[in-house]
């Protein structure tokens, strides 16, 4: 071999053998980096990757998720952020099956429409101890007030997010509205009662829901009256959609079946109108949910309500009884009505169970009938 190629061949090792240093010193400068980094860079990744696949996704307690069947079909938490748009969509949903696949026992439904407090709240507690698990409690209120209770009534967390109202608006339609589709939530409720905060009841929690329960019928008073109070507020915008003919009037204060309850939150055609065309001197509240159901429910309805109610006095608004009017004779008046009503197709004289109005004054002696001639 010439001292040319071997000298070559020195150069070659020499140069190959700088190349493998220098990758060396690289890689180790390399992982010694790495490892500092690691510190930092490892939480970062963990962090991220637990927002696509968490590692609790399987093990959530079932009786707090939101998505189980408790939670569905009897929301606990009553406050929540859908718009009334939603609200009403989803208490629209019915549901195809007939078997529930759990033990459903129907309840009423006591929605209250109030703009602030319930004066009356001693008496309708009493009225309702002992008998959880029968009824559910709704309260719709002025927008920002806030019922204080203790957290052993029953009326403890049962405000719903409300609006303003406003005496003879759509706002009152638009609140028993919102309080049937919170109510229709609860797929145990059968009967849905609207009661406003001078309501009382007239006869103990087994009577009232033996007979709400068990009737086949809605109590919605819903009637004719030629006269320019009844078909005097029609407006002939509403026609062909609501004729003249189909036009009825009758108090606010209804009861309704789930059936009829749904149908009502659902209906936007016939609300639409009264919204647009019933304006002052038309009253929606006495009009809008009487109409309807005689358009397309008249089989289902009595025709008459449950809330008894003295207009004998003329004017707007009717009477209102203070302490000095609570006896037991008046009471006893509106328990055994002197007029005899239909119930099951059947004539009886227990027409009303519940009454109004009732003053703040008149709580007390109304308790001290409570326990003896109303038997809470």
């Amino acid at each position: 071999m010439s001292h040319h190629s071997k000298g070559k061949n020195e150069e070659d090792w020499s140069i190959r053998l700088i190349k493998v240093v220098s990758f060396m010193v690289v890689f180790m400068a390399g992982a010694v980096l790495g490892l500092s980094l690691t510190s930092h860079i490892t939480p970062y990744f963990h962090t991220q990757s637990e927002l696509f696949f968490p590692k609790r996704m399987y093990s959530t307690n079932c009786a707090k998720d939101n998505t189980s069947l408790a939670s569905f079909v009897s929301p606990s938490n009553l406050m929540h952020d859908m718009s009334d748009d939603e609200l009403f969509w989803r208490a629209s949903l019915v549901p195809k099956k007939e078997k529930f696949p759990f033990k459903r026992v129907p309840k009423v439904a006591f929605m209250f429409m109030t703009r602030g407090a319930l004066p009356l709240l001693k008496l309708w507690e009493m009225f309702f101890a002992g008998h959880e698990g029968f009824y559910s409690i709704y309260v719709h209120s002025l927008p920002g007030y806030k019922l204080i209770v203790n957290d052993s009534s029953p009326f403890y967390g049962r405000q719903i997010r409300s609006e303003e109202t406003s005496w003879g608006s759509i706002s009152l339609v638009d609140a028993e509205k919102r309080l049937l589709a919170n109510a229709l939530l609860d797929f145990s409720n059968e009967r849905f009662v609207l009661i406003s905060e001078s309501c009382i009841p007239v006869f103990n929690f087994p009577n009232v829901y033996n007979y709400l329960v068990n009737s086949i019928h809605s109590f919605v008073e819903s009637y004719d009256e030629d006269s320019p109070r009844g078909r005097g507020r029609y407006s002939r915008r509403m026609w062909p959609d609501i004729k003249l003919s189909k036009w009825r009037k009758g108090s606010e204060w209804f009861e309704l079946n789930r059936e009829l309850a749904v149908n009502i939150v659902a209906d936007f055609k016939y609300y639409n109108l009264f919204r647009k065309y019933c304006k002052p001197s038309c009253y929606p509240d006495e009009h809008y949910i009487p109409t309807y159901l005689n358009m397309f429910y008249g089989a289902l309805n009595s025709n008459r309500t449950v809330t008894w109610v003295d207009w004998s006095r003329g004017g707007p608004h009717p009477a209102r009884y203070g302490h000095r009017a609570i006896t037991e004779e008046f009471i006893q008046s509106i328990r055994e009505n002197a007029t005899l009503c239909s119930y099951n197709f059947e004539e009886t004289s227990m027409c009303y169970l519940f009454a109004r109005k009732f003053a703040p004054s008149a709580l007390e002696p109304l308790l001290r009938l409570a326990s003896t001639l109303m038997e809470f």
